[in-house]
């Protein structure tokens, strides 16, 4: 699963809690994105997983499940990503939900199927910081995180999330020149092509979520100009 990470330049984050089109999903999936992931933070539930997935399995593209709630994991996704909040307040949102996760799954768990993320959440309006209880990083702080992502917890994945407002290329850049082994995964608000095309600058791997449902077809074109 790492090597196919290092392969991918660009992802689709589906929101469960959203609708979609059958139209509009075949569309995302025939696209030549190299992944779909299901997660969201508010109203998840096990059967809107689960019936998501089932859409998304009709195509041939790997079909990820990013955990948020352990009352929502579903059987059946190719891969499934465990987030890690490391700018969180709280330490559960590091440590202890995954270990209630280990402690009840251990013996069903695939770690061939399943990635840590290193999370750091950017954006203090958005819905995640607040669940997580973040507290927001200043530069050095962000760049530190992903230092500790690659070399004290040995993490596959860093994502910088700004959670439906678009970052700071710069800081990204920054973050990129921090990480060898760790891929970079870039979310938040990129809406058009050209957004896409200066975050992909940089971020090993872009994740287009919120403006499929507020500007699809902008989203769907992202593909094109980092593939």
């Amino acid at each position: 699963m790492n090597y196919l990470i290092n392969e991918w330049k660009h992802v689709f984050k589906l929101d469960p809690a959203k609708e979609i089109s059958d139209d509009h999903l075949e569309q995302l999936c025939d696209s030549g994105t190299d992944a779909i992931i299901i997660g969201g933070t508010d109203n998840i539930t096990f059967d809107a997983i689960l019936e998501l997935m089932y859409r998304v399995r009709r195509y041939a593209i790997p079909c990820i499940l990013e955990v948020s709630s352990l009352d929502a994991i579903s059987p059946g996704f190719d891969y499934y990503f465990i987030p890690m909040v490391l700018n969180s307040k709280e330490k559960k949102w590091i440590m202890d939900i995954q270990h209630k996760a280990i402690k009840e799954y251990r013996e069903m768990m695939d770690w061939d199927e399943i990635l840590v993320e290193g999370y750091c959440i950017l954006n203090p309006e958005s819905k995640a910081y607040k669940k997580t209880n973040c507290i927001l990083p200043d530069e050095e702080d962000v760049i530190s995180y992903a230092f500790m992502a690659e070399h004290i917890f040995k993490l596959p994945i860093f994502y910088l999330e700004y959670s439906g407002t678009y970052g700071d290329p710069k800081l990204v850049e920054k973050v990129k020149q921090e990480l060898n082994k760790t891929t970079l995964f870039y979310g938040g608000g990129i809406k058009n092509v050209e957004q896409a095309k200066e975050m992909k600058q940089f971020a090993d791997v872009i994740v287009v979520g919120n403006s499929i449902y507020t500007d699809f077809n902008d989203a769907l074109k992202t593909v094109e100009v980092v593939k």
